[in-house]
């Protein structure tokens, strides 16, 4: 069973930035293509970005586009994802996983609040 491992989280204020990394045990990244996703309260988890497997090209959501940029390092074996110009509406449990779909297990996630 991999473990997924998102951490970087915390309390920011709005215009400020935060840098969250994915780790996975079991298993390398490696050869897989890996997103990262947020789910504020009362809503559904929702797509933020992802990276093909070589970390090369990237996608992201129009609401983070310009802002956020994600990364990877399969010699470290982890997914970052810079979040700059946060917002408040950035607010959300934010989380890693494989795709295309169905993915690992999910893990905790790593909480992001973004103060006014």
């Amino acid at each position: 069973q991999v473990q997924l491992v998102e951490s970087g989280g915390g309390l920011v204020q709005a215009g400020g930035s935060l840098r969250l990394s994915c780790a996975a045990s079991g298993r390398t990244f490696s050869g897989y293509s890996m997103a990262w996703y947020r789910q504020a309260p009362g809503k559904e988890r929702e797509f933020v970005a992802s990276t093909d497997w070589r970390g090369v090209y990237s996608d992201y959501a129009d609401s983070v586009r310009g802002r956020f940029t994600i990364s990877r390092d399969n010699a470290k074996n982890t997914v970052d994802l810079q979040m700059n110009s946060l917002k408040v509406e950035d607010t959300a449990i934010y989380y890693c996983n494989r795709i295309p779909g169905p993915g690992f297990k999910w893990g905790q996630g790593t909480q992001v609040i973004v103060s006014s």
